[in-house]
């Protein structure tokens, strides 16, 4: 007998038993049960679905309950028929499902909805707005906005996100009244994953007009800063005018970090420090913030604000506990940083000895102490790798040796552990990039340039590279249009990034244009206060005849670090005192 013909038998013989045992069971009163809809045929089709689906016939069984689904306009049944499709991973024929239950049920709010989800899933944008129109009918008004808003979510990794704003914007644009807000977070957010960044910004600046309370435009303005540095002046007026946004100030601060522009977000650290300073969390942030700004006495405090409310027992998620461990650790770390730069070397150690564990950043920290002491030798087999290592704790192992040996200026010392690095990890951009940057100390312009080419071809987007081959070409003074072209190019991938700033005014310079390298300087200098962008704001000043404000920024740049060639130098070529 055929396997098949014997599931259907089986399926009759438990038919026919639950027929006798219903015949032989006594009566019940008759108010204690209510007649089914389903006859014996339905029953007997619905079982033979379930059957073949339990035998691994998925395609028979979504045959057999579709038609069923069909018949009797079942929602759950309907439901069980997308779920068994997708199970299969057989996206069309869930789709197929979704469209019989919608035309099925014309008026069902889930089934348009689960067809605008498959077409999702199945990236046919063009199909969306005929069942997004129809569910937006048919939902309740109270849940419209959120259908609208979960837009972007559902088509968030389309591979044409440009198709997908195309055949949404015309149904988001129709929507009026209470749905326009969500409209118009939608259609942001869908043109900002698509690369439309001024459409993107003129509908966030819509959409805060239209909602200047609510939070939704605050966060299209923070995802833009990166792409359209105009949306930082929203962020900016609102905290403005409600200070007591902290979570807001927080996702700024957090920005204008990956920016690369500490002092701008230590800033608003500062400012949150003041509004919630229970908070250890962003004490250690600005506490971080200043060790990079070589501010150590604020660094030192903040660190040790953090570390007081770090220190208070407290109950918590496993989570929680952790993380407070784990800020401990972080503060501890950059304490022993902080005094190892105040030069105080026991100390440094002192505050190393309260970090547990043996992670790459405990062993740099020791290292860097040993190196301190004159132990360098020490110091390196401190960071070399376990011989089992894998190649990630490999690869950074080689980069934290790397790293210092450039501490310790041992330039030729630092590119021969790279050079070992790109020929076990070929092609790895990191190591190539950092090659290039020892290549460009030890005056090996032609290799440097051949390995940040290197890092371009195999990440187009490495913003790094193109300002360094930029700015060594302009440091040089040669091929002065290149360099601007390049850095320019950085600086699209990067926007308003200090140190990318800083080398197109210094092209600038190069070029003559004073004024223009002026500006540009003081824009990096005040988002980044670091030594080097401070030699050369202070040289342009200098020559532009603003003699007392470029002795009041080397002053400064001098403060924060003292031994900074590059401002020794400039200070000393222009004859300035310190």
């Amino acid at each position: 007998m055929p396997f098949t013909v014997r599931r259907i038998a089986c399926a009759a013989a438990l038919l026919l038993g639950l027929q006798v045992h219903a015949e032989e069971a006594p009566p019940a009163p008759a108010s204690s049960f209510t007649n089914s809809t389903m006859d014996a045929p339905l029953f007997y089709q619905l079982l033979i679905g379930e059957l073949e689906l339990n035998n691994g016939q998925a395609g028979v069984a979504f045959q057999v309950l579709l038609d069923a689904a069909r018949r009797t306009g079942d929602e759950a049944l309907f439901k069980r028929v997308v779920n068994i499709a997708l199970q299969a991973r057989a996206g069309d024929q869930a789709l197929l499902a979704a469209r019989a239950w919608g035309d099925t049920l014309p008026t069902s709010v889930e089934a348009q909805q689960t067809v605008v989800q498959l077409l999702a899933l199945l990236n046919k944008p063009a199909e969306v707005p005929q069942p997004l129109r129809a569910l937006l009918r048919l939902a309740p008004a109270d849940q419209r906005p959120g259908f609208i808003a979960s837009l972007p979510r559902l088509f968030q990794r389309a591979p044409d996100t440009k198709a997908v704003l195309a055949a949404l914007a015309p149904v988001l644009q129709a929507q009026a009244g209470p749905l326009k807000p969500a409209a118009l977070y939608a259609e942001a957010r869908l043109a900002l994953n698509a690369g439309e960044n001024a459409r993107a910004l003129a509908l966030t600046r819509e959409l805060n007009q239209a909602m200047p309370d609510g939070d939704d435009a605050m966060q299209l303005a923070v995802d833009l800063m990166p792409v359209e540095p105009q949306a930082e002046s929203l962020i900016t007026e609102r905290l403005a005018k409600k200070p007591d946004q902290h979570a807001l100030r927080q996702a700024y601060a957090r920005t204008l970090l990956k920016a690369q522009r500490p002092a701008d977000a230590a800033r608003e650290f500062r400012a949150l420090t003041e509004a919630t300073p229970e908070n250890p969390a962003v004490w250690l942030a600005l506490g971080a913030l200043e060790l990079e700004l070589k501010q150590l006495p604020a660094a030192e405090a903040a660190l040790r604000e953090s570390l007081k409310r770090l220190d208070v027992p407290a109950a918590g998620t496993d989570a929680e506990i952790k993380a407070r461990a784990d800020g401990r650790q972080s503060a501890w770390l950059m304490l022993s940083q902080v005094a190892e730069q105040r030069g105080d070397l026991k100390a440094a150690d002192a505050a190393l000895q309260k970090v547990d564990g043996s992670g790459l950043d405990v062993r740099f920290r020791r290292a860097s102490l040993l190196a301190r002491q004159g132990k360098l030798a020490d110091a390196r087999k401190l960071l070399k790798p376990a011989a089992d290592a894998s190649d990630a704790d490999a690869r950074a192992a080689l980069l934290a040796e790397s790293q210092l040996l450039r501490e310790q200026r041992d330039y030729a010392g630092s590119a021969a552990v790279l050079k070992a690095g790109t020929e076990r990890f070929k092609d790895d951009t990191d190591l190539l990039y950092e090659l290039a940057m020892m290549s460009e100390k030890l005056g090996r312009f032609d290799d440097m340039e051949a390995q940040l080419r290197r890092v371009i071809e195999l990440k187009p987007d490495h913003h790094h590279a193109y300002n360094a081959l930029g700015y060594s070409l302009a440091d040089r003074n040669v091929r002065l249009p290149e360099a601007r072209q390049l850095i320019e190019q950085a600086l699209k991938l990067a926007p308003g990034e200090s140190f990318i700033v800083d080398s197109l005014g210094w092209v600038e310079f190069r070029l003559g244009n004073l004024p223009e390298a002026a500006r540009l300087l003081r824009q990096a200098h005040a988002g980044r206060p670091d030594a080097e962008i401070a030699a050369h704001l202070g040289e342009v000043l200098w020559l532009s005849g603003a003699q007392d404000e470029a002795r009041r920024v080397f002053a400064e740049g001098l403060q924060r670090e003292p031994d900074n060639e590059a401002l020794r130098d400039v200070m000393k070529r222009l004859k300035v005192k310190p």
